[in-house]
C-alpha cells in the first residue's frame, strides 16, 4: 500500500494529481467543496466546511491537546503505528447521522499489549477485544492528524476505542480496528475507520463507556454505613409502596375473603417480597432490584378467579380460589425457572429487542383502564383528590428540596395516601356517610330498607371505618407454607400462568437491561440473564407454596425508584428487605393496609397502572425512535392488544348481568368464542386471548422478528460476552456470585458463572 495523504476530496485524486507532494506537506490547501452528505468524512473537511458555513456541533470537539498527547500520537499511525510525518494516512471517522455516533466496526479484532506508565509499572490490558462492543472498557483521547503532514494544522480531538500498540521506538499508540476496504486502484491509500463515542448530555467516562450517572448517591457495592443503609432502604420501598401491598385489596374481596384474610394476605406478599428480594440481591442478577407481587400476574389471576364455576361458590370461595392460584402459579413457575436453568433463556434473548419488550410492558399497565377510574368512581371526593395530589408531588413539586431531599418526588405515593386517609377519615367521622336507618356494617343483600341498597355500595368503598380488619388481626402472626390448604392443579390454569411466566420474563430483561445502565455497570451477560430468569421462577415457586396470590417477579416500577432515589446501593435494598420481613410478623401492620378504603386503592392504582405504561414506552428510547418500522410495530401491537381481547370479553354478554362490571372483561375464560370440544384447551386459549399482554407480546414479537431491519434501527440489546468475563475477570464483578456459591455452581457454565 502506498502511503499518501487523506485530506483530498474523495473523487478528486485526478484533479489534484499534480500537486499531490505539495498537498501533502500542507504548502497548498486543499480546495474547499459543497458539503455533501457521507461516512466517509475527513477531519480537516468536516473543520473547513463549518468554518465555511457556520455550522455549530451538538458535540463538543476538543482543539487542544496537552504536550503528551502530541508527542504520543500526533505523528503516528493510527492502525499501524507508522509516523504520519513519513507519509501515513490518517483514519475515516463514520459517524451515524441518527444516533449521533459513530457506526462500530463489526467483527474486527485488535490485539493488546502491556502499557507503560510514566513511573515505569506496567499495566495490563484486556487479551482481545472486538471494535464492534459498545461500550468499551478504555477510551484515550487522540489527536488526529487532517492533513497527514505531522504539522499540526486541521487537528480535531476525538474519543477513540483503542487498545494502546508499541512501534519501533518503544512509544505507545493507540491502536484502532482497521476497516476492510479494498486498495484504490488509482494508487491511492486505503482508508482506515476509527471507532468513536460522543456523550453530548453527560461527561465522559473515566473507565469504560459506562458511568454511574452524575446525580447517583449511592454506587452497586457502595456501603454508606448502617444508618444511612436503613434510611435508604426504608426509601426505596416506602417510593415502591404501591405495588407492594394494593394487589390483595383488589384480589381478595374479589374471591369472596374478609378483612382479615386481606390482612393476611398483605402480610404473605411482605415475607415473600422480603425473602425473594434478598435471593435475587446474592444469587440472582445482583443488582438492586425489589422482587415482588407483579401486576403481570393480577390480570390472569382476576380471569381464573372470575370462571363460571366459582361465581356461584358461597362456602370457602376464597379458599377454593387461592389454592386455585397457587397450583396454577407453581406449574408455570417451574416452566420459568427451567427456562432460566436450562440456558434456553440465552437462546429466547436473541429474539427479545426494545420493539418487543416496549409494548408489551404498556400492555401491562393497559389492561386494568376497565378497572380503575370505574372503581375509583365510586366515591370520586376521595378518588380525585387523590390522583391530583399525586400529580402534583410528581410532577409539579418533583423539583423541590426541603433539607436536600426531594421529598415530594421520592415520597409522592406514601405522603398522597396519607394526606387523603386523613380527609377520608374526617369525612367519615363528620358525617358524610351516613344515612338515615343504615349502618355500614350490614351487607346490601341483607338490607331490608330499599333506601339503604343504594347507599351501601357507597358506604363500602368511602368509610374508613368499614373494615374490621384491626380489630380481627393479632398482634403477631408469622405467614407459614400452604397456609390456605394444599394447591389444586389443574391443566387449564397451568397453561395459562406458564404462558404468563413468559411475559413476566420479557418484562423482567427489560428491566435488567435499564437498571444496568443505571447502576455504573456494563450489560449482563445472557448467562446472568438466564440466572436471573431462573431464581425469579424459583421465588414465584416460593410465592405459589406461601399463597401469595399472584407470582414474584421483578418489579418495573424498579427503574423509577432508581431514578428518583439516585440510591443503587445492593446493600440497602437488602436492609429494606429485612425490614418488610419484619412487618409480615406484625398481623397489625397488615391489617392498617387493609383498612385502605377501595376508592383510594384503585385511585392510587390508576396512577401506577399509568407509570407502567411509561416506562415499558420508555424502553424505546434504545431503538431508533423515528424508524416507519418501529413505530408501526409498536402501534400495531397495541392496538391489536386491545381490540382482540375486547373481542373475546365481549362476545358474550351474560357475565354483565352476574359480575360487577369492572370484572365483565375478565370473565371472557368462560364464555369466548374458542370451541375446540375439550373444556380445558377452551377455557385456557379464552382466557389468554382475552389478555392484553399475551396478545401484545405474540404480535410485537412475530412483527419484529420477521420484519426487516438493521440491528441498529430495531435497538437489538447489547449483552456482555462471556469471551470478555474470561479475559478479564473484574469486567462483569458486579454480577459475580459470592465465592462459595460459585464453587458450588461452576458446572453452570450457562448461567454466568
Amino acid at each position: 500500500m502506498e502511503t499518501g495523504s487523506s485530506s483530498k476530496p474523495l473523487g478528486k485524486a485526478e484533479r489534484v494529481k499534480g500537486g499531490g507532494d505539495a498537498t501533502r506537506h500542507g504548502s497548498v490547501p486543499p480546495k474547499i467543496e459543497p458539503f455533501v452528505p457521507r461516512f466517509d468524512h475527513n477531519p480537516r473537511e468536516l473543520k473547513s466546511w463549518a468554518k465555511k458555513t457556520g455550522f455549530v456541533s451538538d458535540y463538543s470537539w476538543g482543539t487542544e491537546t496537552s504536550a503528551s498527547e502530541k508527542n504520543d500520537s500526533s505523528g503516528f499511525d493510527l492502525e499501524k503505528g507508522n509516523d504520519l510525518r513519513n507519509g501515513g494516512s490518517s483514519p475515516k471517522i463514520e459517524i451515524d447521522p441518527v444516533l449521533g455516533r459513530t457506526k462500530p466496526n463489526r467483527g474486527i479484532e485488535i490485539e493488546p499489549v502491556v502499557r507503560h506508565e510514566r513511573d515505569g509499572t506496567v499495566r495490563g490490558e484486556n487479551q482481545r477485544r472486538r471494535t464492534r462492543d459498545e461500550p468499551n472498557d478504555d477510551e484515550r483521547r487522540v489527536r488526529l492528524n487532517g492533513n497527514g503532514s505531522g504539522n499540526g494544522n486541521g487537528n480535531l480531538n476525538v474519543n477513540v476505542n483503542g487498545i494502546v500498540n508499541r512501534n519501533a521506538n518503544g512509544n505507545e499508540v493507540p491502536a484502532v480496528a482497521p476497516a476492510a476496504e479494498p486498495k484504490k486502484e488509482d494508487g491511492g491509500v486505503a482508508e482506515r475507520d476509527a471507532k468513536i463515542d460522543v456523550y453530548p448530555n453527560e461527561e465522559e467516562p473515566a473507565h469504560g463507556g459506562w458511568s454511574r450517572p452524575s446525580g447517583m448517591k449511592c454506587g452497586l457495592r457502595d456501603n454508606p454505613g448502617f444508618v444511612p443503609l436503613i434510611y435508604y432502604g426504608l426509601q426505596h420501598y416506602l417510593s415502591l409502596a404501591g405495588s407492594l401491598v394494593f394487589i390483595p385489596l383488589i384480589i381478595v374481596p374479589a374471591m369472596g375473603g374478609t378483612d382479615k384474610d386481606t390482612a393476611t394476605v398483605i402480610s404473605t406478599m411482605l415475607l415473600v417480597s422480603g425473602i425473594t428480594t434478598i435471593l435475587h440481591s446474592h444469587f440472582g442478577t445482583r443488582l438492586p432490584l425489589v422482587q415482588g407481587s407483579s401486576f403481570v400476574y393480577l390480570a390472569p389471576a382476576l380471569v381464573i378467579m372470575n370462571a363460571r364455576e366459582y361465581r356461584n361458590l358461597t362456602e370457602h370461595k376464597f379458599r377454593h380460589i387461592m389454592r386455585e392460584l397457587q397450583g396454577a402459579i407453581i406449574v408455570g413457575s417451574i416452566f420459568q425457572s427451567f427456562l432460566g436453568f436450562s440456558g434456553l433463556m440465552s437462546v429466547f434473548l436473541r429474539l427479545i429487542n426494545p420493539v418487543v419488550v416496549a409494548p408489551t410492558v404498556a400492555a401491562v399497565g393497559l389492561a386494568f383502564f376497565s378497572y380503575g377510574f370505574p372503581q375509583a368512581g365510586s366515591c370520586v371526593e376521595i378518588s380525585i383528590p387523590q390522583i391530583f395530589l399525586l400529580l402534583v408531588f410528581a410532577l409539579y413539586l418533583r423539583g423541590v428540596s426541603i433539607f436536600g431531599h426531594r421529598v415530594f418526588r421520592i415520597y409522592a405515593v406514601p405522603l398522597s395516601i396519607m394526606i387523603i386517609w386523613t380527609y377520608a377519615f374526617f369525612l367519615t367521622a363528620g358525617g358524610a356517610y351516613n344515612y338515615k336507618g343504615c349502618s355500614p356494617d350490614i351487607p346490601s343483600s341483607n338490607m331490608l330498607i330499599d333506601a339503604c341498597r343504594k347507599h351501601a355500595y357507597t358506604m363500602k368503598h368511602c368509610r374508613t371505618d368499614v373494615s374490621n380488619a384491626l380489630k380481627t388481626a393479632a398482634w403477631v402472626r408469622i405467614p407459614y407454607p400452604f397456609q390456605w390448604g394444599i394447591p389444586i392443579f389443574h391443566l387449564r390454569t397451568s397453561m395459562i400462568m406458564i404462558v404468563v411466566s413468559l411475559v413476566a420474563s420479557v418484562d423482567s430483561v427489560g428491566t435488567y437491561h435499564s437498571t444496568s445502565l443505571r447502576v455504573n455497570s456494563k450489560p449482563p451477560t445472557p448467562g446472568i440473564v438466564s440466572r436471573g430468569i431462573a431464581l425469579e421462577g424459583f421465588c414465584s415457586i416460593l410465592a405459589g407454596v406461601w399463597g401469595s396470590g399472584t407470582g414474584s417477579t421483578t418489579l418495573t416500577e424498579n427503574v423509577h425508584t432508581i431514578d428518583i432515589t439516585k440510591v443503587a446501593s445492593r446493600r440497602a435494598v437488602e436492609v429494606g428487605a429485612l425490614f418488610l420481613i419484619f412487618f409480615s410478623f406484625l398481623g397489625k401492620v397488615g391489617a392498617i393496609l387493609a383498612s385502605i378504603p377501595q376508592a383510594l386503592a384503585a385511585s392510587l392504582l390508576c396512577f401506577m397502572w399509568a407509570l407502567i405504561v411509561a416506562l415499558g414506552l420508555s424502553t424505546l428510547q434504545y431503538s431508533q425512535t423515528a424508524s416507519f418500522r418501529n413505530i408501526t410495530i409498536v402501534g400495531v401491537s397495541l392496538f391489536l392488544g386491545l381490540s382482540i381481547p375486547a373481542y373475546f370479553q365481549q362476545y358474550q354478554s351474560e357475565s354483565s348481568l352476574i359480575l360487577p362490571s369492572y370484572f365483565v372483561p375478565y370473565a371472557a375464560a368462560s364464555n369466548g368464542p374458542v370451541r375446540t370440544g375439550s373444556t380445558q384447551l377452551d377455557f385456557a386459549i379464552n382466557a389468554l386471548m382475552s389478555l392484553n399482554m399475551v396478545v401484545t407480546l405474540l404480535v410485537a414479537f412475530v412483527l419484529d422478528n420477521t420484519v426487516p431491519g438493521s440491528r441498529q434501527e430495531r435497538g437489538v440489546y447489547i449483552w456482555s460476552r462471556a469471551e470478555e468475563v474470561a479475559t478479564d475477570p473484574s469486567f462483569l464483578s458486579d454480577y459475580a456470585l459470592p465465592r462459595k456459591v460459585a464453587k458450588c455452581c461452576c458446572w453452570a457454565k450457562c448461567l454466568g458463572v
